[in-house]
């Protein structure tokens, strides 16, 4: 294998790598209730669609929101498992993952609460960030089984 073919087979990986991370990122400052944590990684034109519809664009109005939601609601962390992540070109990549919630003082996931999370990330100046992050609901209309797979298989990580 010459060099240039086991540089373009490397890449994805560490591209991969570091989009998952990105992920981890935004869960983790959300899972810490740590607003700047949660928009650190976001571009500055990056763009959050909650699991309500709300719509916030732009890392500082990202961050201002969740210092808002974090002062005024107790949320309860994420369970999270990635999908996969899909480059949509060599600047661009979608990651997909689902989502599960314990409310606070409860033992099990709230399956009203699963979600589907779709991450948007683009490279910027060499430099991965946030385009977006949306979460919809899982609710699976007429499809009950799917909703009691998913957290079933959420339910494992607890």
């Amino acid at each position: 294998m010459d060099g240039e073919t086991a540089r373009i087979r490397e890449a994805p990986s560490g591209d991969e790598a570091a989009v998952r991370e990105l992920y981890r990122h935004f869960i983790d400052g959300w899972n810490a209730r740590d607003a700047a944590a949660l928009a650190e990684p976001f571009a500055e034109d990056g763009e959050v669609i909650g699991f309500d519809g709300s719509q916030v664009a732009g890392q500082f109005a990202i961050l201002a929101n969740m210092v808002g939601l974090f002062a005024d609601h107790l949320t309860p962390p994420y369970l999270t498992i990635v999908r996969g992540v899909r480059f949509l070109g060599p600047d661009a990549a979608m990651l997909r993952a689902v989502a599960g919630m314990v409310p606070p003082g409860a033992t099990d996931i709230e399956p009203r609460l699963n979600a589907i999370q779709t991450l948007v990330a683009a490279r910027r100046n060499g430099t991965w960030r946030i385009a977006l992050v949306q979460t919809t609901p899982a609710q699976y209309h007429g499809h009950p089984e799917l909703v009691e797979s998913l957290t079933a298989e959420l339910r494992a990580l607890l």
